[in-house]
């Protein structure tokens, strides 16, 4: 994996706290939709080389990779999906957990980011469950990494 500490953006200059203040600007979904698609395009890439089964994310409409390495005791993500929007709920996704501890992972209460966001109402129930799913998976690596 490439050097994802310096070259992601997000948990470090974009952070959960940011997402929620940028969203509350925006009146209409329409807007809400084109920034969090605007924050896809803010990954860095992925390589192709881990688009394995692997670090495949089951349970998602769109392909969806997650590749994690622990750094310095913190959770050092890489993603990356096949979809415009998926690739923004995994920007909105990491925001919230990359560069984190393992420990701080699990007691991010991702309910109430989503909550806030107004989120999974607005996203169809594929995506929703797509969106758990990464969720989950990224829970299960910080568990398994504490």
């Amino acid at each position: 994996m490439p050097d994802s500490a310096a070259s992601n953006p997000f948990g470090h200059s974009i952070t959960s706290d940011d997402i929620v203040d940028t969203l509350s600007f925006f009146d209409d979904w329409e807007d809400r939709y084109k920034y969090i698609i605007d924050l896809g395009r803010e990954l860095p890439a992925m390589p192709e080389a881990l688009h394995t089964e692997e670090r495949k994310i089951r349970g998602c409409q769109s392909q969806v990779w997650i590749d994690t390495r622990l750094e310095d005791g913190k959770l050092q993500l890489a993603v990356d999906s096949d979809a415009f929007i998926v690739k923004g709920l995994l920007g909105v996704v990491l925001a919230a957990y990359n560069d984190k501890t393992p420990a701080d992972v699990l007691a991010f209460d991702v309910d109430a980011y989503f909550e806030q966001l107004d989120l999974l109402r607005h996203l169809s129930p594929t995506r929703g469950n797509g969106l758990r799913a990464m969720v989950a998976r990224i829970r299960e690596i910080a568990a398994a990494a504490g």
